[in-house]
């Protein structure tokens, strides 16, 4: 007669027995499994038919109230993203700069990660221009220009900054963002726009010479006078 063991050791044997005892769970295991792939091939489906809407919204989109319109339906999509921007650009130019600052300020929001981040600070450093709010955008600038060295942007950052120092007679800081853009960008086209800045700036003033030391004038000696004769100088008798 065989041991339990032996009759244990028989895989199809143990198969069955572990497929009675948990074919439940294994059915429930694999329904799920079967429903969350259908729900996940679902929301691709979805996401690609709603990125397509957005697409030929945007396609389509020709004016400010048109954009809002992508953005409204499709915020977390990408063209919802060149919406924002597209937005920004058509209330700059209707001198909106504002209004245009806020709608980059919820693309940075809204898109952190976006590779047309530096485009969103760059407009709104020269909305903040446009405003006559020179500190704010030369500080934009420079934050840009900081955060993000590596950007095709941060160099037209650097340089935008210039006409602002120059407007402040900061002639030594604008000649030192020059410089900076030439030998950090000197295979950027920017580079060759930098040194035009530079030879538009005024000259350094060259530092006054030493005053030479003047030599000691010699005092004159006083004249001397002769010494008195005794004869002279002593009182009569009397």
């Amino acid at each position: 007669m065989p041991s339990v063991s032996q009759v244990t050791a028989d895989p199809a044997l143990e198969s069955r027995l572990f497929w009675d005892r948990y074919k439940t769970s294994i059915i429930a295991v694999g329904a799920i499994i079967v429903l969350a792939g259908l729900g996940y091939i679902g929301y691709l489906l979805y996401t690609a038919r709603s990125a397509a809407k957005a697409t030929a919204l945007l396609a389509s989109a020709q004016t400010a109230q048109d954009y809002q319109q992508v953005i409204d339906r499709y915020p977390a999509s990408e063209p919802a993203a060149s919406a924002y921007l597209l937005l920004a650009a058509e209330q700059r130019a209707e001198r909106k700069y504002t209004e245009a600052n806020v709608t980059l300020h919820k693309f940075v929001d809204q898109f952190p990660k976006h590779p047309l981040i530096t485009t969103a600070w760059m407009g709104m450093a020269a909305n903040l221009e446009s405003l006559g709010k020179t500190d704010e955008a030369l500080s934009t600038y420079q934050r840009l220009a900081a955060e993000y060295p590596q950007s095709f942007n941060a160099p037209l950052a650097l340089l935008a900054e210039v006409p602002i120092l120059k407007a402040k007679n900061q002639f030594e800081q604008a000649r030192k963002i020059c410089e900076t853009v030439m030998s950090q960008y000197r295979d950027n086209v920017v580079a060759s726009l930098a040194v035009q800045e530079l030879m538009a700036l005024p000259k350094p003033e060259a530092p006054p010479a030493p005053a030479q030391a003047q030599e000691p004038i010699p005092m004159e000696r006083p004249a001397e006078t002769a010494a008195p004769s005794p004869a002279a100088s002593a009182s009569p008798l009397k």
